[in-house]
């Protein structure tokens, strides 16, 4: 049956005839009968929430129990029926509100009731039909785009969707603000699609500032476009290694620079790297220090999302080595092992990352970012794909880590189990 098209205007006030109708239906074929047109009825009138109660009621006559009252005394078999029931008519009403951007109340049946998936898919399709409204300052569109937010966002349902949302809204600031609050706590692949949202942002940003800046100069440039713009535009004007132009918030640059480091595809990791580039042209008066081994947020980005591009890999290594080797002498937390041992772990040398790993800090306190945000592999993952069992368990036998230990020896039978035969 198909969903009455929102945008054809429809009266919901009920008729006196409706009533009558109702109870003709109900005298002639009874409560069922009278429920069935009913719902139909209101489907007709896209009257939702009321729709949703009727299903309830329907599913309850349909199992021979009273129209309203207490389900605890029913049997298991029959209440399991009833949920069911309960679910089905959460996606008949819910799926047609969030089409009629109502997407408040439409999550409130969808949230138990659909695939996260296939909701994250519909709010896309609707942000993009509201996005490109003419009418901008519709009040209507003003509220489609605060509730789109909430749920996108806030209920983290596509917190891309919503970033995006919030960049073509409020702007890169509080964009930054959202995503620090709403997605920086989430799980490493739930975080990837927003930050190369707000990469791919920037970079455009800057690509297009330091053109024009160029322009205006009178440099000569090529078209520079692609995911390695910055560069071609810093190589055409001689680098501006000595130059005090600014052609962005360096707050902003530094802050999505360390949101990047979640991603591991191909094109992220060329805009960061680009927008790293330019960060190292950047007057040192202008920058500010990130945390160990992010000291100098651009020289040290540089080397991060290079390597992963296989650009200078052995000197990216080497600096977070001394890093990290630093940082265990001062005592300066987990982070900079942490940095190294991912690092290692995305360039397919696992054996390094075990190393790196086990030379790592026991825990201080909270945990680093990279371990809130999983990208940190455990160490059974890594001495399972470097196939060093023994370094763990000696190092488990040091530290007196029995969980460790018992374990390593479960993954490991189970690893011998589940191989092939050579």
């Amino acid at each position: 049956m198909s969903v009455p098209d929102p945008a054809t205007p429809i009266d919901p006030t009920p008729r006196p005839e409706d009533f009558a109708a109702l109870e003709r239906a109900c005298s002639a074929s009874g409560p069922e009968a009278m429920f069935a047109a009913l719902a139909e009825s209101l489907r007709r009138r896209r009257r939702w929430h009321a729709l949703f109660d009727t299903r309830l009621i329907e599913a309850r006559l349909r199992h021979g129990l009273p129209a309203a009252g207490d389900l605890s005394r029913v049997p298991e078999d029959v209440r399991e029926r009833i949920d069911e029931a309960s679910l089905a008519a959460c996606r008949e009403v819910g799926w047609p509100l969030l089409e009629e951007g109502q997407v408040a109340a439409a999550w409130l049946y969808l949230r138990a009731a659909a695939e996260p998936g296939e909701v994250a898919a519909r709010l896309a399709e609707l942000a993009t039909r509201v996005t490109e409204s003419a009418a901008v300052d519709d009040e209507a569109q003003a509220r489609h785009l605060q509730e789109l937010v909430g749920v996108a966002l806030w209920e983290g349902v596509d917190p891309a969707v919503g970033i995006d949302l919030v960049l073509r809204t409020q702007g890169t600031c509080n964009s930054i603000t959202a995503y620090e609050q709403a997605v920086s706590r989430l799980p490493a692949a739930r975080q990837q699609p927003a930050a190369a949202v707000l990469t791919r942002h920037l970079h455009r940003e800057v690509t297009a500032n330091l053109a024009a800046d160029l322009e205006r100069r009178g440099v000569h440039t090529a078209t520079a476009a692609g995911d390695s713009a910055i560069a071609a535009l810093l190589a055409a004007a001689g680098g501006l290694a000595d130059d005090p132009a600014v052609h962005i918030d360096v707050s902003h640059l530094q802050s999505v620079l360390r949101i990047a480091r979640v991603c591991t595809d191909e094109p992220t990791l060329r805009r960061a790297f680009d927008l790293a580039c330019y960060a190292c042209r950047l007057p040192a008066d202008v920058t500010y220090p990130g945390e160990p081994p992010f000291e100098q947020v651009g020289e040290a980005s540089r080397h991060w999302f290079g390597a992963q591009l296989g650009i200078e890999v052995e000197a990216a290594l080497a600096f977070f080595r001394r890093a990290a080797a630093r940082a265990r002498m001062e005592e300066a937390g987990t982070l900079p092992s942490d940095v190294l041992a991912v690092l290692l772990w995305r360039l397919g040398r696992p054996a390094e990352a075990l190393a790196a790993m086990l030379e790592r800090p026991t825990d201080q306190g909270m945990p680093s970012t990279l371990q809130a945000a999983g990208m940190l592999p455990s160490l059974l993952e890594i001495a399972a794909a470097a196939g060093d069992w023994r370094a763990l368990r000696q190092a488990c036998r040091e530290r007196g880590d029995e969980i460790t230990f018992a374990a390593s020896l479960a993954a490991e039978r189970h690893q011998g189990q589940t191989e092939p035969n050579q």
